[in-house]
């Protein structure tokens, strides 16, 4: 009798489980179309919000350059309305799928401090770049040089989190911009005209005189060299093996490179023409015989 009646409970169970099987079969194309519309929908939105994103962007980029916008002002915007807007889109497609985007919102807000700690250096990055903009050490298109690590190079683009530099040999280095807001910064393009300093060793016989006379000449006949500038040539250090003289004037500051590359060649080849030596390192050695018989 109480096999029978574990029989009839068994045979009630799987009878309730088949028709919970049936019931999910019958409603699976249903639910498999409502997905695969929902896919569908969540596909069209992300083409046409990407497709928005990229005018808005593109109409701000305009809008700032028309109203004379740094460029650096106008990069770290277009990188925060990109960051911005393609998080709202994702709580739209979000929502598409039935998530609440209240309840999404209200939980990112709860896990606020798991989430600072674990991005802090990024949010770092955030402000660096913010303070970058508000107090304008530098700009895009200066050369600068920091001195975490010595990176020196031109200032290419102000991103949200980073920097991008190009070197004087064509690299790129991109440097966190919260790194670059905690650390000296030199500038050598803020002022319009900039300093060429140069040392040139002469050797010590040499006539001094006419070594400063040949050098100052040498200034003198560059054309990019700012003659309402002073320019200096003076003793600088009294070496080993060598009268290091300084050589001092001012250029815009586009040319220096050039300027500085040009005034060194150029004085080598009149210190050359005027038959004044430019010494090797060397060194004078000594020798004491201990027998002066040998």
């Amino acid at each position: 009798m109480l096999l029978t009646t574990d029989m009839e409970i068994d045979i009630e169970q799987i009878s309730r489980d088949l028709n919970a099987l049936e019931k999910f079969m019958d409603t699976l194309p249903e639910k498999a179309l409502g997905l695969g519309v929902r896919v569908l929908i969540a596909a069209v939105l992300f083409f046409v919000g990407s497709k928005l994103i990229k005018l808005i962007r593109r109409i701000t980029k305009k809008s700032l350059q028309k109203a004379s916008a740094e460029t650096g002002v106008i990069q770290f915007l277009d990188g925060l309305i990109k960051v911005g807007l393609y998080g709202l889109l994702i709580l739209i497609i979000a929502g598409n799928f039935g998530f609440d985007a209240t309840g999404v919102v209200a939980l990112v807000g709860s896990a606020g401090v798991t989430i600072g700690l674990a991005l802090q250096g990024s949010l770092s990055n955030l402000a660096g770049g913010v303070l970058i903009l508000m107090l304008k050490p530098f700009k895009v298109g200066d050369f600068i040089m920091e001195s975490a690590h010595g990176t020196e190079g031109t200032v290419k683009e102000i991103g949200i989190f980073y920097t991008r530099l190009e070197t004087v040999d064509g690299k790129f280095v991109v440097l966190p911009n919260g790194s670059l807001a905690n650390n000296s910064i030199t500038n050598a393009s803020f002022a319009p005209i900039r300093r060429v300093d140069l040392k040139i060793g002469i050797a010590y016989d040499a006539d001094l005189k006419k070594a400063k006379a040949v050098l100052g000449e040498v200034m003198d006949q560059d054309a990019d060299v700012l003659h309402e500038e002073p320019t200096f040539v003076f003793v600088d250090e009294l070496a080993n093996s060598a009268v290091i003289l300084g050589i001092r004037c001012f250029c815009e500051n586009a040319k220096y490179w050039d300027v500085r590359w040009r005034l060194l060649e150029n004085a080598k080849l009149s210190l050359d023409a005027a038959q004044i030596e430019i010494p090797f390192t060397q060194v004078d050695l000594h020798i004491k015989a201990e027998n002066p018989d040998l």
